[in-house]
């Protein structure tokens, strides 16, 4: 695949021929699980994507409407497989009647959203306000969006056409220097389900189905150095998963060091797969004896959080606004939450999601520890003009 690194056979029912815009693993390869979260009425489509084998699912949501046809939330990559189990649900619940993008910034869920458009061309899209893309801020059209049917989102809930089962909330603009960040919450009523983007999470004590697909990255990051060879177990996997957790949240967290270059060239030689797709036998990275402890207090058995980079980065520069769509969101009954990545359903109801963003009280629920990196990267963006310092 043009020079990166790949570790799935080739399937034409898991092309996605279009990744280079957003070239994250797997790149032009992309299986998809479609799980049943409530009987004939909310689907999920799960696939997966990553930098350097830390990888977790990318989620699309699928809602049967009471007056028929299908609303979709944040669609995935629209590839053979995908659109197969998709045309099963048209087949047996009607058409795609709206096609939503809940967020502003993030190519990772934007680009796809014009290709699966394309494919179902009855579709209203609707898309959130104040749109932009980092790192290239793309023209939608240029991303494949039928402008004929794009609508903004209207500001209220109400004044939507599918107002009669759903509430939305949107987050945002929170203004970040480059671009504003926003998201919108989606509460289905009949089900007692909230959809979201990226806001809240849950990180899982094994690894996700779709991810354990190909459980090469798990068992690349199984390993302690360049000279390990894990064998495929499911306690490797687990020991895998937990690192690209603490990868995916952290960037760079405590537990983790670098080792010098000279030792990382000399290791990578006497590796025991130096193959393209484990980069040669390059693995710069060590894990001291805290690294558990570290996950352990990123999963808290399973409860609900707001992502280090989010409460690091982004949401800190207006937290009486994200107050308040809390607030507004927490009104909602729901019972269940639906994330775009990492766990899905979450069994959650206003209370959890309220104490996710204690944080924004004075109220941290992660170690201090496992920010530095976080807010050196704050301070560097401040200095340099590029993010707005904390109200």
């Amino acid at each position: 695949m043009i020079g990166v690194p790949s570790s799935q056979p080739y399937s034409l029912d898991w092309s996605w021929p279009y990744w280079l815009p957003v070239p994250l693993y797997p790149y032009g390869q992309r299986r998809t699980l479609r799980q049943e979260v409530v009987p004939g009425k909310i689907w999920t489509f799960d696939q997966i994507q990553g930098i350097f084998y830390v990888v977790v699912p990318i989620r699309m949501t699928v809602v049967r409407l009471a007056a028929g046809g299908l609303l979709v939330y944040a669609p995935v990559a629209p590839t053979p497989e995908c659109l197969r189990l998709m045309q099963e649900l048209v087949e047996q619940y009607g058409a795609v009647q709206h096609i939503i993008l809940p967020t502003v910034s993030g190519l990772e869920h934007k680009v796809f959203v014009g290709p699966f458009a394309r494919r179902f061309s009855s579709a209203q899209v609707w898309i959130a306000p104040h749109q932009w893309s980092f790192p290239l801020n793309l023209p939608l059209r240029w991303l494949g969006f039928p402008m004929q049917r794009v609508q903004v989102l209207p500001e209220q809930s109400a004044d939507a056409p599918f107002a009669d089962e759903f509430d939305y909330a949107m987050l945002g603009p929170i203004q970040l220097g480059l671009g504003p960040f926003a998201e919108v919450a989606f509460y289905h009523r009949a089900s007692h389900s909230l959809l979201v983007t990226d806001s809240v999470l849950s990180v899982p004590n094994d690894p996700p189905a779709v991810v354990q697909l190909d459980p090469f990255p798990l068992l690349f990051h199984a390993k302690d150095d360049a000279l390990d060879n894990p064998p495929d177990t499911p306690a490797n996997r687990r020991k895998g998963w937990w690192r690209i957790a603490l990868f995916a949240f952290y960037f760079q967290p405590s537990a983790l060091s670098v080792p010098g270059l000279a030792e990382l060239i000399r290791d990578a030689f006497k590796a025991p797969n130096r193959s393209k797709k484990a980069y040669f036998g390059l693995f710069p990275f060590r894990w001291n004896a805290s690294w558990q402890q570290s996950f352990a207090a990123l999963h808290r058995d399973g409860q609900l959080f707001v992502a280090p980079v989010l409460q690091q980065l982004i949401l800190n520069r207006a937290p009486q606004t994200t107050l308040d769509w809390v607030e507004r969101v927490a009104s909602w009954e729901f019972e269940q939450i639906l994330p775009c990545h990492l766990e899905s359903p979450i069994a959650a109801d206003s209370e959890q999601f309220r104490r996710a963003f204690a944080f924004l009280r004075g109220q941290p629920d992660l170690p201090e520890s496992d920010f530095e990196f976080l807010r050196e990267l704050e301070a560097t963006l401040i200095r340099r003009g590029i993010t707005p310092p904390t109200g």
